[in-house]
């Protein structure tokens, strides 16, 4: 009797990690990953913290050769934030309307007051899907402004800024707002969107 009920116990054991992988069951993946330059990795964080379904950011670097990147060091990676979000309750479309619309993506030389390769815009898929969409927003957005200098391209390897970065705006309030504003960072997406700037978190930014 005790062998029978060991073999039934495992047997329904087997039977729940065999539903457990398959699609819509309790194994089903419940978020996906998006990663946007824009700039200052504070402001992007800031920005899509602020919309629904989107669960984690973290700014980090992506792009470069070099292994371990810091913010003292990382030459030919840009700064970048990394959002978790649940496919559920906002689409990758969602995301990629909210970051055209919180950049200047005509600048190729950086965003705002920050300089160079570092600050430049990029989206980088983490999917062959999320590229498709990617490419497709790239070329309305060209007709919508008539020049685009945001690469689209495939994610490598991102790497995780230091601690103090993470959240910035909410340990640093006073200084951030201090950085965004001295920066002309919304008054410059404002002149080149208009009524578009910051679609999708313009109750953020108030």
């Amino acid at each position: 009797m005790k062998r029978t009920i060991s073999s039934v116990l495992a047997g329904a054991a087997a039977l729940w990690l065999g539903l457990a992988a398959l699609p819509g069951t309790a194994g089903a993946q419940t978020s996906e990953t998006a990663i946007f330059a824009g700039g200052c990795f504070w402001c992007v964080e800031s920005d899509f913290d602020h919309v629904a379904g989107v669960l984690d950011t973290t700014s980090g670097y992506i792009g470069g050769e070099a292994q371990n990147p810091t913010y003292y060091d990382h030459e030919g990676f840009r700064e970048a934030v990394r959002i978790t979000y649940d496919p559920s309750k906002v689409s990758y479309d969602k995301l990629l309307e909210v970051f055209w619309h919180s950049v200047d993506p005509t600048d190729a030389g950086g965003q705002f007051c920050d300089r160079g390769y570092a600050y430049t815009t990029a989206i980088y898929a983490t999917s062959d899907e999320q590229l498709k969409e990617a490419k497709a927003s790239e070329a309305a957005v060209k007709k919508d402004l008539g020049e685009v200098a945001t690469e689209v391209t495939t994610a490598p390897k991102f790497w995780d800024a230091e601690g103090y970065h993470q959240d910035y705006y909410k340990k640093n309030p006073l200084k951030y707002k201090y950085y965004r504003t001295g920066c002309g960072r919304n008054s410059r997406v404002e002149s080149v969107w208009g009524d578009k700037a910051f679609m999708g978190i313009k109750e953020h930014m108030g």
